[in-house]
C-alpha cells in the first residue's frame, strides 16, 4: 500500500515541477498560489525566465490511520533562470504534506515549520576554524561560507527551527566579523555555545538593530536601495510592516540589472531573487533594511 502511495506521490511532484516551471498557480492553495503570481509577475519585470527546472528529495515521515495517510517530505527545487545575457540556478528546499484517503491524493500543502536535527554537544566549546583576522571584513569568505552551508547545518553552532539570523551571523563571523564580550545576552554580538549567545546572534529583531546601533566592531551601514548592497551584505525583513524583523538573509550574487541575490535559511534558499515575493510570508506591507557590512 504504502509503495504505491509513494508511486503517486512521485507522480505528483513531476506535475508540481511542471508547474513550478511555468508558474502555474492552478491547483496550489491560496496562500502558494498568490505567492506564485506575484513572482510570475516579478520575473516579467525583471525581463527573467526559468527555462528548466528540477525536483528531487526525501520522504520525511509517513503516518497512516484506517484509510487515512499523511506523507511529510522534503523537495529541492532547482531553477535556471535566464536574464538578458546572464543566467543563474536558483535552489529552494520546500516542505510539503500530501495527505491520502485510501488510495487518492485529497491534498498537498507547503509546510512553514522545519524539524530541529542533531545539534552539537552543550559541553564542547565552541570551536570555529576561520581565517586568520585581519580587522577587515572578508567578503568571499562570508559568500563561500553562505554557499557551503545554506542547506546544511554547521555542527559547531546550534540549530533553531527559525534558523535565518543564526546562518547568517554564522557567515559575518566566517567573513571576520570580531564577536564583542561575552557579558550580556542583551549586548553585544557573540556565540560562546548552544545555551551561551547574544539575542542579536540568533534573534532577527536583535540583529537588525545591533548592525544599525554598534559603534564599532560588527556594524551595518544603512543604504537605501538593495541594488547599493555588495555580496556579503545582509537584508533584514519585516514582512508585515509591524515593526517586529522576522528575518535575514545575505547577499551571495548580484543579477543583471544588479539587484541581490541572497542565501538564507529556515525555508533554505540559495541564489534567491531578494523580495521575497514568492514567499508565503510576504505581505503588501513589508519592509526591508539594507546594510552594508563594515568591521572597522
Amino acid at each position: 500500500m504504502k509503495t504505491d502511495l509513494i508511486k503517486k506521490l512521485h507522480e505528483h511532484i513531476r506535475s508540481l515541477n511542471i508547474r513550478y516551471l511555468s508558474n502555474d498557480s492552478a491547483e496550489f492553495e491560496e496562500e502558494e498560489a498568490v505567492a506564485l503570481r506575484l513572482e510570475k509577475k516579478e520575473l516579467s519585470q525583471r525581463d527573467a525566465k526559468i527555462v528548466w527546472s528540477q525536483v528531487s528529495g526525501d520522504v520525511v515521515s509517513i503516518q497512516s490511520y484506517k484509510d487515512s495517510t499523511q506523507i511529510d517530505y522534503a523537495m529541492l527545487l532547482e531553477r535556471l533562470i535566464v536574464q538578458k545575457n546572464q543566467s543563474y540556478v536558483e535552489e529552494r528546499i520546500v516542505r510539503r504534506r500530501a495527505q491520502f484517503q485510501k488510495n487518492k491524493l485529497c491534498a498537498d500543502i507547503r509546510l512553514v515549520t522545519y524539524p530541529i536535527s542533531q545539534e552539537s554537544d552543550p559541553s564542547e566549546p565552541f570551536q570555529f576554524i576561520r581565517n586568520a583576522e585581519t580587522g577587515k571584513y572578508d567578503r568571499r569568505n562570508a559568500v563561500r561560507y553562505a554557499e557551503r552551508w545554506w542547506n546544511d547545518y554547521n555542527p559547531a553552532f546550534k540549530q533553531f527551527k527559525d534558523n535565518c539570523t543564526n546562518f547568517v551571523s554564522q557567515c559575518l563571523y566566517a567573513g571576520g566579523a570580531p564577536m564583542t564580550s561575552t557579558a550580556s545576552k542583551q549586548r553585544g554580538w557573540w556565540y560562546k555555545n548552544k545555551n551561551s549567545m547574544s539575542l542579536s546572534w540568533s534573534v532577527a529583531h536583535s540583529l537588525r538593530w545591533y548592525l544599525s546601533g554598534a559603534a564599532s566592531g560588527l556594524r551595518g551601514i544603512e543604504k537605501q536601495r538593495a541594488s547599493d548592497l555588495l555580496p556579503g551584505d545582509v537584508i533584514c525583513y519585516d514582512f508585515n510592516g509591524s515593526g517586529k524583523w522576522d528575518h535575514q538573509a545575505i547577499v551571495v550574487a548580484k543579477d543583471a540589472f544588479n539587484e541581490p541575490l541572497v542565501n538564507a535559511q529556515t525555508v533554505n534558499s540559495r541564489m534567491r531573487y531578494w523580495t521575497y515575493q514568492n514567499s508565503p510570508a510576504y505581505t503588501p506591507d513589508i519592509q526591508y533594511k539594507f546594510f552594508r557590512i563594515v568591521t572597522n
